[in-house]
């Protein structure tokens, strides 16, 4: 009886966090957003501008992260050949060259939307708030980890 509870207690946190992994992710973006926008001091106008150009770099950088990942976990390395092992890597590479090739459009795409100062100062302010997620999370993550 108490196996079945716990297991029916992980089936229902699972299908729950499943559910919420999409509004989280909203929430997430929406915080980001202010974020950015409050961070570079963006005016209307500029705001206008640039957040169609860096949605579309997030939206084709996520894409290219998530087919990454897939081929990654695709991998074995215990019956990973040599041969398939220089494929993989030279996938990597071109993942690797990709990645490049966005962050080198986005910033040629935004120096038609704010100033080269404010550009730089994106990264800056990208990293800050990577930082500011994750302790937060490691917080949340304490708390939970104290109450159980």
């Amino acid at each position: 009886m108490k196996k079945t509870f716990i297991s029916l207690f992980f089936i229902a946190l699972t299908l729950s966090a499943f559910g919420q992994k999409k509004e989280r992710q909203e929430r997430i973006k929406a915080l980001k957003i202010a974020f950015i926008t409050e961070k570079l001091e963006l005016t209307k106008a500029e705001a206008q501008k640039f957040w169609p150009i860096y949605n579309a770099y997030e939206d084709e950088t996520d894409m290219l992260r998530h087919n990454a990942r897939e081929k990654r976990r695709g991998l074995k390395m215990e019956s990973l050949s040599e041969t398939e092992a220089k494929q993989a890597l030279q996938d990597f590479l071109a993942f690797e060259k990709e990645q490049l090739n966005l962050k080198t459009d986005l910033v040629e795409s935004l120096l038609t939307a704010i100033p080269a100062k404010k550009i730089i100062l994106l990264k800056i302010v990208e990293e800050q708030f990577k930082k500011q997620m994750l302790e937060e999370f490691q917080k949340r993550r304490e708390k939970f980890k104290n109450k159980g």
